[in-house]
């Protein structure tokens, strides 16, 4: 009994966890379309990535003093390999990428895009236990997976004027 209660429990969080993942999925090309306007108006894509960083931060350090989190240990932060930094210069070539390239290619294709780019990333994360993670196989129905989402790409890209 006490075991069906846990499964019935992991499968109404998991859901919720899914539709969290998918708000923040469609938040992306509104996200996408706010900073090109904004980048417009300040003359540079690159104005418009630091604005949109700036805010993040911003509601981020609101976040962190509204739920009283501790300071953060610096000198682990400091110590810690280079790699784990690059999780920002990623953050900054999406931002600066959404900028440029979205407003070029539109909102769908753009986001098709990029989960496929996710998703082929997110394989080989998981086929090889990378940064962490536990391993999971590529299996021809993974691959399948991909596939599907490339050929989302094609259609989309073959519906353009």
């Amino acid at each position: 009994l006490n075991e069906r209660k846990a499964r019935r429990w992991f499968v109404s969080s998991a859901i919720w966890l899914v539709i969290a993942a998918v708000a923040v999925g469609a938040a992306v090309p509104v996200q996408s379309a706010i900073n090109a306007q904004m980048a417009a108006v300040q003359g540079h894509p690159l104005y418009g990535a630091i604005a949109n960083t700036g805010v993040a931060t911003l509601c981020l350090l609101v976040l962190i003093v509204t739920l009283r989190i501790p300071p953060p240990r610096l000198q682990a932060a400091a110590a810690a390999p280079i790699h784990l930094w690059v999780g920002g210069v990623i953050g900054a070539a999406f931002g600066f990428g959404a900028l440029f390239v979205a407003p070029r290619i539109g909102a769908s294709l753009f986001a098709a895009a990029t989960i496929f780019g996710t998703a082929m990333a997110s394989l080989a994360i998981d086929h090889y236990g990378l940064f962490g993670f536990h391993e999971r196989p590529l299996s021809a129905v993974r691959l399948a997976g991909a596939g599907c989402l490339l050929l989302g790409i094609a259609l989309l890209q073959s519906g353009r004027a």
